[in-house]
Protein backbone atom coordinates (compact mmCIF):
# COMPACT_ATOMS: atom_id res chain seq x y z
CA UNK A 1 0.00 0.00 0.00
CA UNK A 2 1.40 3.25 -0.86
CA UNK A 3 0.29 6.82 0.40
CA UNK A 4 1.12 10.23 -1.14
CA UNK A 5 1.95 12.89 1.38
CA UNK A 6 -1.19 14.85 0.18
CA UNK A 7 -2.96 11.42 1.07
CA UNK A 8 -1.27 11.65 4.57
CA UNK A 9 -2.27 15.06 5.15
CA UNK A 10 -5.75 14.91 4.29
CA UNK A 11 -6.14 11.88 6.72
CA UNK A 12 -4.27 13.62 9.84
CA UNK A 13 -5.74 17.28 9.17
CA UNK A 14 -1.70 18.22 8.36
CA UNK A 15 0.22 21.23 6.14
CA UNK A 16 2.24 19.81 3.76
CA UNK A 17 6.02 21.93 3.51
CA UNK A 18 7.71 20.27 0.68
CA UNK A 19 6.44 17.57 -1.88
CA UNK A 20 2.79 16.71 -2.06
CA UNK A 21 3.32 13.81 -4.30
CA UNK A 22 6.28 11.94 -2.11
CA UNK A 23 5.03 8.46 -1.47
CA UNK A 24 5.81 6.55 1.05
CA UNK A 25 4.77 2.62 1.99
CA UNK A 26 6.30 1.54 5.13
CA UNK A 27 6.96 3.07 8.66
CA UNK A 28 10.50 3.87 10.17
CA UNK A 29 12.09 5.13 13.40
CA UNK A 30 13.44 8.94 12.48
CA UNK A 31 16.80 7.54 13.14
CA UNK A 32 16.52 4.67 11.12
CA UNK A 33 14.61 6.48 7.89
CA UNK A 34 14.64 4.91 4.29
CA UNK A 35 13.70 6.20 0.84
CA UNK A 36 9.54 5.59 0.99
CA UNK A 37 9.63 5.38 5.21
CA UNK A 38 7.23 7.99 6.96
CA UNK A 39 8.50 9.09 10.46
CA UNK A 40 7.71 11.63 12.84
CA UNK A 41 9.89 14.15 15.61
CA UNK A 42 7.69 14.71 19.00
CA UNK A 43 11.17 14.72 20.95
CA UNK A 44 13.64 17.21 20.83
CA UNK A 45 16.20 15.23 21.54
CA UNK A 46 15.90 12.98 18.17
CA UNK A 47 15.74 16.64 16.13
CA UNK A 48 19.37 16.00 15.09
CA UNK A 49 17.93 13.11 13.26
CA UNK A 50 15.81 15.09 11.33
CA UNK A 51 18.44 16.60 9.08
CA UNK A 52 20.05 13.34 8.15
CA UNK A 53 16.83 10.98 7.91
CA UNK A 54 16.64 9.39 4.47
CA UNK A 55 12.64 9.15 5.34
CA UNK A 56 10.35 10.22 2.52
CA UNK A 57 7.87 12.11 4.82
CA UNK A 58 8.48 13.38 8.78
CA UNK A 59 5.44 14.41 10.74
CA UNK A 60 6.39 17.37 13.18
CA UNK A 61 4.90 19.30 15.49
CA UNK A 62 3.23 22.52 14.31
CA UNK A 63 5.53 24.73 16.28
CA UNK A 64 8.76 22.88 15.09
CA UNK A 65 11.42 25.67 12.84
CA UNK A 66 14.09 24.35 11.09
CA UNK A 67 17.85 25.14 11.90
CA UNK A 68 19.29 23.25 9.05
CA UNK A 69 18.11 22.07 5.37
CA UNK A 70 15.59 19.33 5.70
CA UNK A 71 15.55 16.64 2.70
CA UNK A 72 12.26 14.94 3.65
CA UNK A 73 8.59 16.52 3.04
CA UNK A 74 7.11 17.57 6.71
CA UNK A 75 3.79 16.87 7.23
CA UNK A 76 2.99 19.92 10.27
CA UNK A 77 0.02 18.64 12.91
CA UNK A 78 -0.68 19.49 16.23
CA UNK A 79 0.43 16.94 17.85
CA UNK A 80 3.00 14.29 15.96
CA UNK A 81 2.92 11.69 18.40
CA UNK A 82 -1.13 11.40 18.53
CA UNK A 83 -1.24 11.56 14.51
CA UNK A 84 1.45 8.97 13.27
CA UNK A 85 -0.61 6.75 16.27
CA UNK A 86 -3.61 7.72 14.24
CA UNK A 87 -1.67 6.69 10.99
CA UNK A 88 -0.84 3.45 12.28
CA UNK A 89 -4.43 2.69 13.51
CA UNK A 90 -5.64 3.48 9.86
CA UNK A 91 -2.95 1.11 8.28
CA UNK A 92 -3.61 -1.85 10.74
CA UNK A 93 -6.74 -1.78 9.95
CA UNK A 94 -6.65 -2.01 6.43
CA UNK A 95 -4.87 -5.64 6.57
CA UNK A 96 -7.50 -8.09 5.74
CA UNK A 97 -9.10 -9.78 8.83
CA UNK A 98 -9.03 -13.78 8.85
CA UNK A 99 -12.26 -15.32 9.27
CA UNK A 100 -13.53 -18.92 9.24
CA UNK A 101 -13.14 -22.00 11.63
CA UNK A 102 -10.22 -24.28 11.87
CA UNK A 103 -11.33 -28.43 11.65
CA UNK A 104 -8.99 -28.65 14.56
CA UNK A 105 -10.87 -26.48 17.01
CA UNK A 106 -13.24 -27.92 19.78
CA UNK A 107 -16.21 -25.75 19.41
CA UNK A 108 -19.28 -26.87 22.13
CA UNK A 109 -22.68 -27.79 20.39
CA UNK A 110 -23.80 -25.58 22.76
CA UNK A 111 -21.30 -22.42 22.12
CA UNK A 112 -23.36 -19.52 20.28
CA UNK A 113 -20.10 -18.22 17.62
CA UNK A 114 -20.88 -14.86 16.04
CA UNK A 115 -20.59 -13.70 12.01
CA UNK A 116 -17.22 -13.43 10.52
CA UNK A 117 -14.85 -14.80 13.25
CA UNK A 118 -11.63 -16.41 12.75
CA UNK A 119 -10.69 -19.42 15.43
CA UNK A 120 -7.75 -20.94 15.24
CA UNK A 121 -6.76 -24.48 15.61
CA UNK A 122 -7.04 -25.82 18.94
CA UNK A 123 -9.20 -23.56 20.20
CA UNK A 124 -11.45 -24.38 22.88
CA UNK A 125 -14.53 -23.19 23.54
CA UNK A 126 -16.79 -24.69 26.05
CA UNK A 127 -20.40 -25.41 26.72
CA UNK A 128 -23.18 -22.33 27.04
CA UNK A 129 -19.88 -19.53 25.32
CA UNK A 130 -21.44 -16.93 23.46
CA UNK A 131 -18.94 -15.09 21.20
CA UNK A 132 -20.00 -11.94 19.22
CA UNK A 133 -19.38 -11.09 15.77
CA UNK A 134 -15.54 -10.48 13.93
CA UNK A 135 -13.89 -12.12 16.98
CA UNK A 136 -10.50 -13.59 16.28
CA UNK A 137 -9.09 -15.93 18.47
CA UNK A 138 -5.26 -17.60 17.42
CA UNK A 139 -4.65 -21.61 18.20
CA UNK A 140 -4.99 -22.85 22.06
CA UNK A 141 -6.85 -19.95 23.44
CA UNK A 142 -9.25 -21.49 25.86
CA UNK A 143 -12.93 -19.85 26.97
CA UNK A 144 -14.23 -21.66 29.56
CA UNK A 145 -18.30 -22.64 29.96
CA UNK A 146 -20.93 -19.90 30.13
CA UNK A 147 -17.71 -17.15 29.53
CA UNK A 148 -19.01 -14.41 27.39
CA UNK A 149 -16.76 -12.21 24.57
CA UNK A 150 -17.98 -9.40 22.73
CA UNK A 151 -18.22 -7.85 19.16
CA UNK A 152 -14.34 -7.69 17.66
CA UNK A 153 -12.36 -8.92 20.36
CA UNK A 154 -8.96 -10.20 19.31
CA UNK A 155 -7.46 -13.10 21.80
CA UNK A 156 -4.06 -14.52 21.59
CA UNK A 157 -2.28 -17.84 21.99
CA UNK A 158 -2.49 -19.96 24.97
CA UNK A 159 -4.68 -16.97 26.80
CA UNK A 160 -7.60 -18.15 29.19
CA UNK A 161 -10.59 -16.96 29.78
CA UNK A 162 -12.15 -18.75 32.98
CA UNK A 163 -15.94 -19.65 33.15
CA UNK A 164 -18.60 -17.08 33.67
CA UNK A 165 -16.42 -14.20 32.91
CA UNK A 166 -17.04 -11.41 30.42
CA UNK A 167 -14.84 -9.19 27.90
CA UNK A 168 -16.31 -6.55 25.91
CA UNK A 169 -15.98 -5.42 23.10
CA UNK A 170 -13.27 -4.76 20.89
CA UNK A 171 -10.19 -5.85 23.60
CA UNK A 172 -6.80 -7.39 23.05
CA UNK A 173 -5.93 -10.06 25.30
CA UNK A 174 -2.03 -10.90 24.52
CA UNK A 175 -0.62 -14.56 24.43
CA UNK A 176 -0.80 -15.94 27.90
CA UNK A 177 -2.90 -13.78 29.73
CA UNK A 178 -5.15 -15.31 32.36
CA UNK A 179 -8.99 -14.36 33.05
CA UNK A 180 -10.33 -15.13 35.62
CA UNK A 181 -8.35 -17.25 37.13
CA UNK A 182 -8.95 -17.75 41.81
CA UNK A 183 -8.09 -15.38 43.55
CA UNK A 184 -5.45 -15.79 46.44
CA UNK A 185 -8.02 -16.91 49.14
CA UNK A 186 -6.78 -18.89 52.02
CA UNK A 187 -7.94 -19.40 55.64
CA UNK A 188 -5.14 -20.05 58.36
CA UNK A 189 -5.71 -23.56 60.53
CA UNK A 190 -3.42 -25.02 62.90
CA UNK A 191 -3.15 -27.52 60.31
CA UNK A 192 -2.43 -25.25 57.32
CA UNK A 193 -4.40 -23.08 54.71
CA UNK A 194 -7.65 -24.07 53.71
CA UNK A 195 -9.15 -23.34 50.25
CA UNK A 196 -11.48 -20.26 50.53
CA UNK A 197 -13.75 -21.10 46.69
CA UNK A 198 -13.89 -18.07 44.78
CA UNK A 199 -17.43 -17.84 43.60
CA UNK A 200 -17.49 -14.82 41.79
CA UNK A 201 -16.39 -13.61 38.16
CA UNK A 202 -14.07 -11.18 36.52
CA UNK A 203 -15.24 -8.41 34.19
CA UNK A 204 -13.62 -7.13 31.01
CA UNK A 205 -14.92 -4.01 29.44
CA UNK A 206 -14.93 -2.38 26.51
CA UNK A 207 -11.81 -1.12 24.48
CA UNK A 208 -9.42 -2.84 26.98
CA UNK A 209 -6.19 -4.27 25.82
CA UNK A 210 -3.99 -6.90 28.28
CA UNK A 211 -0.53 -7.62 27.97
CA UNK A 212 0.88 -11.12 27.85
CA UNK A 213 0.73 -13.19 31.24
CA UNK A 214 -0.89 -10.59 32.93
CA UNK A 215 -3.44 -12.10 35.18
CA UNK A 216 -6.74 -10.55 36.35
CA UNK A 217 -8.24 -12.68 39.04
CA UNK A 218 -12.18 -13.44 39.87
CA UNK A 219 -13.65 -12.36 42.59
CA UNK A 220 -14.15 -14.47 45.77
CA UNK A 221 -18.28 -13.25 45.95
CA UNK A 222 -19.56 -10.37 43.25
CA UNK A 223 -17.23 -9.02 40.60
CA UNK A 224 -13.72 -8.18 39.85
CA UNK A 225 -14.13 -5.00 37.01
CA UNK A 226 -12.13 -3.36 34.45
CA UNK A 227 -13.45 -0.74 33.57
CA UNK A 228 -13.70 0.36 29.83
CA UNK A 229 -10.55 1.82 28.24
CA UNK A 230 -7.92 0.47 30.80
CA UNK A 231 -4.39 -0.87 29.58
CA UNK A 232 -2.53 -3.13 30.82
CA UNK A 233 1.00 -3.91 30.51
CA UNK A 234 2.73 -7.21 30.15
CA UNK A 235 2.72 -9.32 33.78
CA UNK A 236 0.77 -7.28 35.75
CA UNK A 237 -1.14 -8.36 38.66
CA UNK A 238 -4.86 -7.85 39.36
CA UNK A 239 -5.89 -9.31 42.92
CA UNK A 240 -9.65 -10.62 43.35
CA UNK A 241 -12.11 -8.18 43.65
CA UNK A 242 -10.33 -5.13 42.76
CA UNK A 243 -12.06 -2.65 40.68
CA UNK A 244 -9.88 -0.27 37.90
CA UNK A 245 -11.21 2.62 36.83
CA UNK A 246 -11.60 3.27 33.22
CA UNK A 247 -8.66 4.71 30.61
CA UNK A 248 -6.26 3.81 33.84
CA UNK A 249 -2.59 2.58 32.23
CA UNK A 250 -0.26 0.13 34.00
CA UNK A 251 3.09 -0.85 32.97
CA UNK A 252 4.73 -3.94 33.75
CA UNK A 253 5.24 -6.21 36.48
CA UNK A 254 2.44 -3.87 38.69
CA UNK A 255 0.63 -5.45 41.53
CA UNK A 256 -2.65 -4.26 42.87
CA UNK A 257 -3.65 -6.42 45.99
CA UNK A 258 -7.28 -7.71 46.72
CA UNK A 259 -9.88 -5.50 46.94
CA UNK A 260 -8.84 -1.90 46.30
CA UNK A 261 -10.34 0.17 43.86
CA UNK A 262 -8.31 2.05 41.48
CA UNK A 263 -9.79 5.55 40.05
CA UNK A 264 -9.95 7.10 36.50
CA UNK A 265 -7.39 7.98 34.19
CA UNK A 266 -4.65 6.72 37.18
CA UNK A 267 -1.05 6.40 35.38
CA UNK A 268 1.28 3.56 37.28
CA UNK A 269 4.80 2.70 36.22
CA UNK A 270 7.01 -0.60 36.11
CA UNK A 271 6.36 -2.62 39.41
CA UNK A 272 4.14 -0.47 41.69
CA UNK A 273 2.51 -2.41 44.23
CA UNK A 274 -0.81 -1.44 45.93
CA UNK A 275 -1.91 -3.21 49.28
CA UNK A 276 -5.30 -4.67 49.71
CA UNK A 277 -8.29 -2.61 50.50
CA UNK A 278 -7.04 0.50 49.27
CA UNK A 279 -8.88 3.14 47.36
CA UNK A 280 -6.53 5.41 44.70
CA UNK A 281 -7.82 8.69 43.65
CA UNK A 282 -8.74 9.52 40.21
CA UNK A 283 -5.69 10.53 38.10
CA UNK A 284 -2.78 9.50 40.67
CA UNK A 285 0.73 9.13 38.99
CA UNK A 286 2.71 6.48 40.30
CA UNK A 287 6.26 6.27 39.36
CA UNK A 288 8.03 2.86 38.82
CA UNK A 289 8.44 0.91 41.90
CA UNK A 290 6.01 3.08 44.07
CA UNK A 291 4.79 0.94 47.15
CA UNK A 292 1.62 2.36 48.38
CA UNK A 293 0.45 0.71 51.48
CA UNK A 294 -2.72 2.92 52.07
CA UNK A 295 -5.57 4.87 50.34
CA UNK A 296 -4.89 8.11 48.49
CA UNK A 297 -7.38 10.12 48.48
CA UNK A 298 -6.92 13.65 46.96
CA UNK A 299 -7.12 13.12 42.80
CA UNK A 300 -3.90 14.56 40.37
CA UNK A 301 -1.77 12.88 43.42
CA UNK A 302 2.04 11.92 42.52
CA UNK A 303 3.94 9.34 44.37
CA UNK A 304 7.31 7.77 44.63
CA UNK A 305 9.13 5.47 46.65
CA UNK A 306 8.74 2.66 49.23
CA UNK A 307 6.44 3.47 51.09
CA UNK A 308 5.00 5.82 48.90
CA UNK A 309 5.08 9.67 49.81
CA UNK A 310 4.91 12.94 47.60
CA UNK A 311 6.90 12.40 44.47
CA UNK A 312 8.84 15.99 44.89
CA UNK A 313 9.66 14.87 48.27
CA UNK A 314 10.94 11.84 47.42
CA UNK A 315 13.34 13.36 44.45
CA UNK A 316 14.23 15.92 47.02
CA UNK A 317 15.30 13.18 49.86
CA UNK A 318 16.92 11.20 46.97
CA UNK A 319 19.45 14.26 46.03
CA UNK A 320 20.33 13.93 50.00
CA UNK A 321 20.26 10.46 50.28
CA UNK A 322 23.34 10.10 47.56
CA UNK A 323 25.64 11.87 50.45
CA UNK A 324 23.84 10.48 53.01
CA UNK A 325 27.43 8.84 53.87
CA UNK A 326 29.53 11.76 53.83
CA UNK A 327 27.15 13.56 56.00
CA UNK A 328 27.68 10.60 58.40
CA UNK A 329 31.44 11.22 58.04
CA UNK A 330 31.87 14.70 58.47
CA UNK A 331 28.83 14.01 61.47
CA UNK A 332 31.50 11.60 63.25
CA UNK A 333 34.43 14.17 62.86
CA UNK A 334 32.85 16.92 64.04
CA UNK A 335 31.55 14.86 67.33
CA UNK A 336 35.49 14.12 67.48
CA UNK A 337 35.95 17.82 67.57
CA UNK A 338 33.68 19.16 70.33
CA UNK A 339 34.75 16.00 72.10
CA UNK A 340 38.49 17.96 71.49
CA UNK A 341 36.99 21.19 72.73
CA UNK A 342 35.29 19.99 76.05
CA UNK A 343 38.16 18.78 77.10
CA UNK A 344 40.46 21.68 76.55
CA UNK A 345 37.67 23.76 78.01
CA UNK A 346 37.46 21.22 81.12
CA UNK A 347 41.43 21.54 81.38
CA UNK A 348 41.08 25.40 82.39
CA UNK A 349 38.89 25.33 84.75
Amino acid sequence: MEFSAEMIAGLIGGTIVGDPKAIVNNFAKIEEGKPGCISFLANDKYEQYIYQTESSIVLVNNNFEPKQEIKATLIKVANAREAVAKLLQIYEGMKPKRQGISELAFIDSTAKIGKDCYIGPFVAIEEGVEIGDGCVFHPHVTIGRNAKIGNNTEIYSNAVVYHDCKVGNNCILHAGCVIGADGFGFQQTETGYVKIPQIGIAIIEDDVEIGANTCIDRAVMGETIVHKGVKLDNLVQIAHNNEIGSHTVMSAQVGIAGSTKVGEWCMFGGQVGVAGHATIADKTMAGAQAGIPNSIKKPGTGVQGTPAIDAKTFWKSSALFKNLYQMWVDMNDMKKEIKVLKEELASKK
